[in-house]
């Protein structure tokens, strides 16, 4: 059988484990399991409330919406 985990969570319909880290714990709190997930020192830690993408990243709003009008397409239904 294949397993699955990372971000988009274990894919196992439990969901008591869907904040496996890459180490193995389990996490509660999601800016603590996204924390575990940083691949660079440059990026900056997740705070205990995530902060607003629209205003942190204001210039990139018509990128995004581009971005998910794809995912709410036909391919994705």
């Amino acid at each position: 059988s294949c397993q699955v985990r990372g971000l988009c969570g274990t894919y196992n319909w439990d969901q008591r484990d869907e904040f496996t880290t890459p180490v193995g714990d389990v996490e509660t709190v999601v800016s603590a399991f996204a924390n575990k997930y940083r691949v660079s020192g440059d990026c900056p830690v997740i705070g205990p409330v995530p902060p607003e993408p629209c205003d942190t990243f204001a210039g990139r709003r018509e990128l995004a919406e581009t971005a998910c009008a794809i995912l709410r397409g036909p391919a994705f239904q």
